[in-house]
């Protein structure tokens, strides 16, 4: 699994790093969801950690690129809020992608 450097972080979270840690090691957390990198046409999408247990995500081409973690969905969707609301104040568009990574090879991340 990997991280995005400046990890976006709900309030709820009280121990992040414990977070990742657990998600790294596929433990059931069940009060956790994170927004990772969509591998198609979407931008991002969101889903329950206990989602990333299933061997699709296992696999070395299907490991998630994490960019937040909230305490719940809502917490979720406002991180991703959060995340359009940067990239149009900073771009003018709501391209998350590009504003997420504006010097890197997208491709490379997912």
């Amino acid at each position: 699994m990997k991280f995005y450097k400046n990890l976006y972080i709900g309030e709820t979270i009280k121990k992040p790093n414990k977070v990742k840690s657990k998600l790294k090691r596929h433990a059931k957390q069940l009060r956790v969801y994170v927004i990772m990198l969509s591998t198609g046409d979407d931008q991002l999408e969101i889903c329950h950690s206990i989602l990333l247990e299933q061997p699709f995500y296992r696999k070395k081409e299907n490991i998630p690129y994490v960019i937040g973690i909230a305490g719940s969905y809502d917490e979720a969707v406002g991180l991703v809020c959060r995340i359009a609301n940067e990239a149009v104040s900073q771009n003018g568009n709501a391209d998350l992608k590009r504003y997420l990574f504006p010097r890197d090879n997208i491709a490379e991340k997912i």
